[in-house]
């Protein structure tokens, strides 16, 4: 029970990490998959164009219910990640060698469970960040805020309006965890035993533990970097879809992921279903390098079992 509530912990603040550092691309990103005035400028035009029309303050829009869903999601996705990694693993700490047999359900239980509360989170999100701020058409500024943007909802389609793209949120998750902890367990592990063996390192390491909280700190910038990569790449298609059905104001229009999928083939071709990948990479490496670093200082601080360190490494 202690560990478990240790590893919630440290995923919770993983999850504020994330919104600090990666929401302003995000803002952007949405903007150009719902083909809002600015849909077919570069990211950074359209990156421009919010800051020239909304301030700094308009690259934060949703960021409200973003804190909110991160701060939960983070704590059950690391949580239900490292408790079920640990259980699998038959309750034995971490070994230097990740067991991809156990990471990759592992992750996509985990991530199956947060889509429950992502779906509904990234909707209110989603329709912030698109809607114009000081417009007088209704159509572009509909809500005054997160909760008003929720009950509209509810009041237009019952409690079921908010899980619209549920499925492609799910498929998402699940898919973008399997490939986000399989490519930070391997890289990690990859970075520590590798470096850990050069003589010189080494020595200064074992000497230090400042030194060797600056590494780990360093080995968890670039393994939760390119983790975060990694997971973008894989199912950015899921997210433009998600993006799409979220923020249709036609609510008559198909929820159906492959139907939205295939519009999208048909409407753009293959490159629209990258729509938003440049911000999306962009923001992907230092949100979840930050994620990674907070997640892994806070385990240590709290003294979590399922970490392999790199103290285990230097033996």
């Amino acid at each position: 029970m202690e560990n478990a509530v240790k590893d919630y912990a440290a995923g919770l603040a993983a999850g504020l990490a994330t919104v600090t550092v990666g929401h302003p691309f995000d803002t952007v990103k949405v903007n150009l998959q719902a083909r809002s005035p600015v849909a077919h400028a570069s990211a950074i035009r359209c990156a421009g164009w919010i800051l020239n029309h909304e301030g700094v303050r308009g690259l934060y829009k949703g960021a409200t219910s973003s804190f909110a869903g991160m701060a939960v999601e983070g704590s059950l996705l690391f949580g239900i990640y490292s408790q079920t990694k640990a259980r699998l693993q038959g309750g034995e700490a971490a070994a230097r060698t990740p067991n991809l047999s156990t990471v990759l359900p592992s992750a996509a239980f985990g991530g199956g469970m947060i889509s429950l509360i992502l779906c509904p989170t990234e909707l209110v999100k989603c329709r912030l960040q698109v809607q114009e701020k000081g417009s007088s058409s209704k159509e572009l500024r509909r809500y005054s805020g997160p909760l008003d943007c929720a009950k509209k909802t509810i009041h237009a389609g019952g409690v079921p309006g908010l899980f619209r793209g549920l499925s492609a949120t799910f498929f998402r998750e699940c898919v973008g965890n399997m490939c986000f902890f399989a490519t930070y367990e391997t890289s990690r592990s990859f970075m520590l035993s590798h470096l850990s063996k050069e003589t010189s390192l080494s020595s200064r390491l074992q000497a230090s533990s400042f030194s060797q909280t600056l590494f780990e700190a360093v080995v968890g910038i670039v393994s939760g970097g390119v983790s975060g990569m990694a997971f973008w790449v894989a199912v950015l298609p899921f997210d433009v879809a998600k993006t799409r059905i979220q923020t249709a104001l036609d609510l008559s229009e198909s929820r159906s992921l492959l139907f939205n999928l295939r519009k999208i083939r048909r409407e753009l071709g293959f490159r629209g279903l990258y729509t938003g990948l440049g911000p999306t990479l962009v923001r992907a490496f230092p949100a979840n390098a930050a994620a990674i670093v907070t997640w892994e200082l806070t385990a240590k601080l709290l003294g979590s079992r399922q970490l392999h360190t790199l103290e285990s490494s230097l033996v």
